[in-house]
C-alpha cells in the first residue's frame, strides 16, 4: 500500500499548519448542518474555542482566543457559520496584511465549487 506524505515529509510550519488548520475550518463550516440543534451550536462553538485554545502554534493560538473574544462565533447556520468564519480569517489576514478573500463566494469555494466548472473532476 502506497503512503502519502507533504511534499517534504517533515513536521508542519507555522504557515502550512495554518493554512492546512484554514482549510479544515473552512470545510467544517461547509458541510456544517443548514439548521442546526441547540446542542449542535453549543458543540461547534466549544469545538472552535478548543481548537483556539489547543492551537500547536502558541502565539497564533492567543491570536485566535483574541479575535474569538472580539468576533464570537455565529454558529447558528451553515450560512452563518460560514460567513463568519470567512470574516474572522480576513480579520487575520489583515493582521499578517495577506490579501483578504471576497466573502459572497465562500460556498463556491469551500462547498459547492467554482461557477465556471474548474473544480469538476
Amino acid at each position: 500500500m502506497a503512503t502519502v506524505y507533504f511534499d517534504d515529509d517533515c513536521p508542519l510550519d507555522k504557515k502550512k499548519l495554518g493554512l492546512c488548520s484554514w482549510m479544515f475550518l473552512h470545510t467544517m463550516a461547509a458541510y456544517y448542518s443548514d439548521t442546526p440543534s441547540s446542542q449542535e451550536q453549543k458543540d461547534m462553538f466549544l469545538f472552535i474555542h478548543l481548537f483556539a485554545k489547543f492551537y500547536p502554534c502558541k502565539e497564533c493560538s492567543r491570536h485566535f482566543q483574541n479575535t474569538l473574544e472580539n468576533y464570537p462565533p455565529d454558529v447558528t447556520s451553515r450560512k452563518k457559520l460560514s460567513q463568519w468564519l470567512c470574516e474572522v480569517h480576513n480579520v487575520v489576514n489583515k493582521r499578517l496584511k495577506q490579501l483578504l478573500f471576497d466573502c459572497k463566494v465562500v460556498d463556491q469555494r469551500w462547498r459547492t465549487g467554482w461557477e465556471d466548472g474548474s473544480c469538476k473532476k
